[in-house]
């Protein structure tokens, strides 16, 4: 169901508000046909005033319900049994000019009873039935009689004719009208598992921050005490004298340096103000930075680096987003080791990151359920977790992630990410 606005409509009460004005146009269709074939086809003299009365209130009520539906973005049960309510009333004021209870189109009161019972809470439903009751005891009442010309001498003849047109309109309606709500329950299903797929993914990744955390406070006790140990070894004369010694161990403390300056990274993200305080930079030297790290830890040669980000604007780093950019350019090494590009740019107030590679692409499936879990092309337990990881550090920092496949060939990647959700994001983890 589409609102006026062209938006996907997700609450109940203003679907079955569309649902209703839609069979209100076909009422006020239906009753506007038949009061011209019965009065000019048929011969029959109808109070043509009173009669046209109903279909002008019930469109002119249409009419009105359009910005109300423009405006509001729910709609509540009480509102849907008062526009049902007028809709009986308005069907017994027809048939109440038309013969009462001897019409056969009497029967439309279990059209309103049907369409309250499936749409209406249970106390409105019975209000609908009451309201039904009371309209077929009014009709009862003192009715206005047909005045039916001399060639139709056998009333239960056209009483039967008209029994059948009633029985058919009422089976397309019902049909209709279930049809539709059938397909607002499978709407409002699929809207159900997708927000509870989201609870589900937020849930695994509050378990994973508090694996990586325990794993990060659990390594930081044995790297400290490498570092200890080497700076031991490094102030030894034996170990200054040898060169090629001194040079192995001053790596091993580069490394260790560097497996604490992630293990901070974590501890970090995770909200611990234990680790590297948040670092005041520029997005070209944030890029830049995390570049120069991947080409001296990986292969050389491989990483082609665009920068096209234009004046340059100053940020808070943010160590979550250097883990994930990273992670993203990792699978691209992986599907073309030869070569992968990134390029940043500027877009308005974003920042644009693309990372494309000339593997085999993504398959179809892939691309249909990016940045879910456990969707990975690599065949690996637990593969497609950094890329569900990017979506949802993404998410939370206000920016978006999505993949397609290169008309020359490979995979990219595109992360759009807004400037000032880096400062504000950054902002609040300032200690």
């Amino acid at each position: 169901m589409i609102s006026a606005g062209g938006l996907e409509d997700t609450d109940p009460g203003r679907r079955n508000m569309w649902l209703l004005v839609q069979l209100r146009w076909i009422a006020v269709g239906g009753q506007l046909a038949t009061i011209g074939f019965v009065h000019f086809v048929m011969g029959i003299d109808l109070p043509l005033i009173p009669l046209f009365m109903a279909p002008l209130v019930l469109a002119g009520i249409n009419l009105g319900t359009y910005p109300l539906l423009d405006r509001r973005d729910a709609i509540t049960n009480w509102e849907l049994t008062v526009a049902m309510l007028v809709d009986v009333a308005a069907l017994a004021w027809q048939l109440h000019f038309t013969g009462g209870l001897a019409n056969p189109f009497a029967s439309l009161f279990l059209l309103q009873v049907v369409t309250g019972a499936m749409l209406l809470q249970p106390w409105s439903s019975w209000t609908i039935v009451g309201a039904a009751g009371l309209s077929l005891i009014a009709i009862a009442i003192s009715p206005v009689p047909l005045d039916l010309p001399p060639g139709l001498n056998d009333p239960f003849r056209l009483y039967l004719g008209g029994s059948l047109i009633c029985f058919a309109l009422i089976a397309v309606l019902l049909v209709l009208m279930i049809t539709r709500i059938a397909r607002n329950l499978r709407d409002g299903d699929a809207a159900l598992a997708e927000v509870r797929q989201r609870a589900a993914e937020e849930d695994h990744i509050v378990r994973m921050g508090l694996l990586a955390t325990g794993a990060a406070h659990e390594l930081g006790t044995p790297l400290s005490s490498l570092s200890v140990i080497l700076g031991d070894w490094q102030r030894m004369p034996r170990v200054a004298a040898d060169k090629d010694m001194a040079q192995d161990v001053a790596d091993m403390q580069a490394e260790v340096a560097r497996c604490k300056t992630i293990v901070s990274g974590i501890l970090l993200s995770a909200g611990e103000a234990r680790g590297i305080a948040p670092e005041f930079t520029t997005v070209r030297r944030f890029l830049d930075a995390v570049v120069a790290e991947w080409r001296a830890s990986r292969l050389t040669g491989t990483l082609d680096y665009a920068d096209g980000f234009g004046p340059d604007v100053a940020i808070v780093s943010d160590p979550t987003l250097r883990q994930v950019l990273a992670n993203v350019i990792d699978n691209a090494v992986e599907a073309s080791p030869d070569w992968v590009g990134v390029s940043s740019l500027r877009d308005g107030d974003d920042l644009v990151i693309e990372v494309a590679d000339r593997g085999p692409g993504f398959a179809p499936e892939m691309l249909a359920h990016f940045g879910q879990p456990y969707r990975s092309s690599k065949g690996k337990p637990g593969g497609g977790l950094g890329l569900f990881l990017l979506v949802n550090v993404l998410r939370t920092l206000g920016g978006t992630a999505s993949a397609e496949n290169r008309a020359e060939g490979g995979a990219l990647v595109r992360i759009r990410l807004p400037l000032d959700a880096i400062a504000r994001a950054a902002e609040e983890s300032r200690p």
